[in-house]
């Protein structure tokens, strides 16, 4: 995977932890921060299908198996 370089200012103090946890656990900052991008990105992700699954019809559970049933599936 080609890389690239995101310059950004963040709190001191923020990067003081990050530095120290990176440090103590033997992992790399860029490492850290790649994967904190990418879990964010997919909570995001995760929260629009939420949303939009909120308003989509619903049936009735005992619908849902007696299709179930009919084709064989349940």
């Amino acid at each position: 995977m080609a890389t690239v370089q995101l310059n950004t200012r963040i709190d001191a103090a923020v990067k003081k932890v990050v530095e120290e946890y990176c440090r103590s656990h033997g992992v790399l900052i860029g490492h850290f921060v790649q994967e904190a991008l990418i879990d964010r990105l997919e909570e995001l992700e995760d929260l629009e299908d939420i949303q939009r699954l909120r308003y989509e019809p619903t049936r009735p559970l005992a619908d849902l198996v007696r299709e179930l049933e009919r084709d064989g599936e349940l």
